[in-house]
């Protein structure tokens, strides 16, 4: 049996000799000069048609100086594998892509975990006009070398860092956290725990929790910080917390947790013993993840625009001249659904 013959490449070339022009006559007509008359535009037009040639477009803008591409680097922790990418990162990423497609932007994307085979240089080496960070906060190495690349190469922008002062977009923690307090009382929760931490790396865990918690109180509520365990995948520090709080002698009837990941080890838990949700205990996450549609039961959350936070990080890199405040906070809203 003959081998499978591969697809001959057509050409500018093949364009001109069926036009009867000239290969330079075939890329000025293509790209719009108005040195070309519109006779032979339309016979260029109607060759390359019937060849099915299309323009190389990136080659035409590395031509003109632009890559048409920006890079985005999702930090990931050491040893661990893409499926285990916390699938916030995945949302953000596709808030990222679909504001770069607005602007006609193309994005180059890359999961990275382990110390030695960090790279960032792709405005460098002119493979991006710009890089977006964003990830887990648990690879403190991997941040800190980004946050060099930050210091000697620009544009960079970042989103969910250790660090404050990178944060140049983050969601509207403490507004969010403020609209869960508010939810579960409303649904006639009178002891709140909030599952989440004051000393994680994920800083914007903390302003979830100071945030849920003093709206409770503002509320006239009584309500408790629960500290996850440091270290583990989110789903089983949320399953781990609601077992303990299962065993202890707390009692609750609603739990924010400070994101969706938690959440989800927290229903997970409370199922297994046979707490009902919402009958007995009321949950509430963070981040709007899709997911939470199907989770059981079907989880409220707080959704950030991704899709704004997408756009203003794209704007961050691409925008010459641009003030970077040290913060830029996206709008949140809560999603009601059956765990509430």
């Amino acid at each position: 049996m003959d081998a499978p013959r591969k697809p001959v490449r057509v050409t500018s070339f093949d364009v001109a000799e069926k036009a009867g022009v000239s290969q330079s006559t075939v890329s000025r007509a293509l790209s719009g000069s108005s040195e070309i008359t519109e006779a032979t535009r339309v016979r260029v037009l109607e060759a390359a048609r019937e060849l099915g040639y299309f323009v190389d477009e990136r080659a035409a803008r590395l031509r003109r100086g632009h890559t048409g591409t920006l890079a985005t680097v999702v930090i990931c922790k050491p040893g661990h594998s893409a499926k285990d990418v916390n699938p916030f990162s995945y949302a953000l990423l596709g808030g990222i892509c679909t504001a770069a497609a607005a602007r006609g932007l193309e994005v180059l994307v890359s999961l990275q975990a382990e110390e030695d085979q960090l790279f960032g240089h792709y405005v460098e080496r002119g493979q991006a006009e710009g890089l977006i960070v964003i990830g887990t906060t648990a690879n403190r190495t991997a941040w800190d070398f980004f946050r060099a690349i930050g210091e000697t190469s620009q544009p960079v922008a970042y989103w969910g860092s250790p660090m404050g002062d990178l944060d140049w977009v983050s969601s509207d923690n403490e507004a969010g956290a403020r609209l869960a307090a508010e939810h579960l009382v409303e649904r006639g929760c009178t002891r709140l725990v909030c599952i989440g931490s004051r000393g994680s790396v994920q800083r914007q865990f903390a302003e979830r929790s100071d945030g849920f918690l003093a709206r409770a109180k503002e509320l006239g509520v009584e309500a408790k910080l629960f500290e996850i365990e440091q270290g583990k995948l989110r789903r089983e520090q949320g399953r781990l917390a609601a077992e303990a709080l299962l065993k202890g002698d707390e009692r609750f009837d609603g739990v924010f947790a400070v994101c969706d990941a938690i959440a989800f080890g927290v229903l997970e838990a409370f199922h297994a013993a046979g707490v009902s949700v919402p009958g007995k205990v009321k949950v509430v996450g963070f981040d709007g993840l899709p997911a939470g549609e199907m989770s059981n039961p079907p989880l409220t959350t707080v959704e950030p625009d991704l899709d704004l936070a997408g756009r203003l990080l794209v704007e961050a890199v691409t925008t010459e001249g641009a003030e970077h405040p040290s913060v830029r906070r996206v709008p949140v809203r809560l999603l009601e659904r059956a765990s509430t």
